[in-house]
């Protein structure tokens, strides 16, 4: 009996030094922790009650909780706000509405003024003229949408006549207007239409686009030198115009060519980034 319990001793030694082993670890783990616990352990500025880590405001004041480190580490937030408001499109009608009582009370102040302040001339019919030609161009913008662009452009024409027409109560003669003004704007009316006519009927780029610009330019640079020559009664001829005509001509020579070759045009298109 004694032999079978001398026998098993060193066993149960050293299962017990092993349980002393695990016991002085445990202890000291948790001394470990509760020393650790204590560094890191913070207290409400408000109160003082102890806080626990995972806490952002003290449970008995309602006080938040802020950690100094953190403040260097978090990134401030811009006052104003990231994402673009959407804003009211303002509608046709209403700035259409705005755009024709401006017009009107500009019109309307000017003529009293030169009725009953500054009557020695009829300078308001300048203003009036200048509001009349305002409100033709953004009509069809405005207003009327459906209006053709060759219709529209007729009654740009024609305001700005009228407003030279009203101009002429404040000079000596109407001759200048009959003589020259209004065939002049006659001219660039008409070659306004031909403009808006060649880029709806064909195909529209930057080369054709140019192609027409100095074409229109070279006309009617010649159809207003030959309408002042007309104007002053002398010999008409090519002066000034044909040097433009000269000019024009061997820009339309240049873009015809470049329009005729497409490997050409295809390395302009590349080049010029259109």
């Amino acid at each position: 009996m004694i032999s079978y319990t001398n026998s098993y001793l060193p066993a149960l030694a050293s299962v017990y030094i092993r349980m002393c082993e695990i016991l002085f670890h445990a202890i000291a783990s948790r001394k470990y922790l509760e020393r650790n616990m204590v560094i890191h352990m913070s207290y409400c500025v408000n109160c003082g009650v102890e806080l626990e880590p995972s806490l952002t405001e003290c449970p008995l004041c309602n006080t938040p909780v802020i950690n100094p480190k953190e403040l260097y580490q978090t990134k401030k937030l811009s006052p104003y706000p990231k994402a673009r408001g959407q804003v009211d499109v303002v509608k046709r009608k209403d700035l259409a509405i705005l755009t024709c009582t401006v017009l009107t009370a500009t019109s309307l102040s000017c003529l009293l003024l030169n009725l009953f302040v500054f009557s020695k001339s009829p300078w308001s019919l300048f203003i009036i003229g200048a509001c009349l030609v305002l409100f033709v161009l953004v009509f069809p913008a405005m207003i009327y949408t459906k209006l053709p662009i060759y219709i529209s452009l007729l009654f740009d024409g024609v305001a700005v006549g009228f407003y030279l027409y009203m101009i002429t109560f404040n000079t000596a003669s109407e001759r200048w207007f009959v003589g020259l003004a209004l065939p002049i704007v006659a001219l660039a009316t008409i070659l306004v239409e031909i403009f808006a006519l060649l880029l709806r009927s064909f195909p529209v780029s930057f080369l054709t686009t140019a192609l027409y610009f100095f074409a229109e330019t070279a006309f009617f640079c010649i159809g207003l030198e030959l309408l002042i020559d007309h104007y002053l009664d002398a010999p008409l001829k090519l002066v000034w115009s044909a040097i433009v005509l000269t000019v024009c001509s061997v820009i339309e020579v240049v873009l015809l060519t470049v329009l005729s070759r497409r490997r050409l045009r295809d390395a302009v298109r590349r080049r010029l980034h259109f």
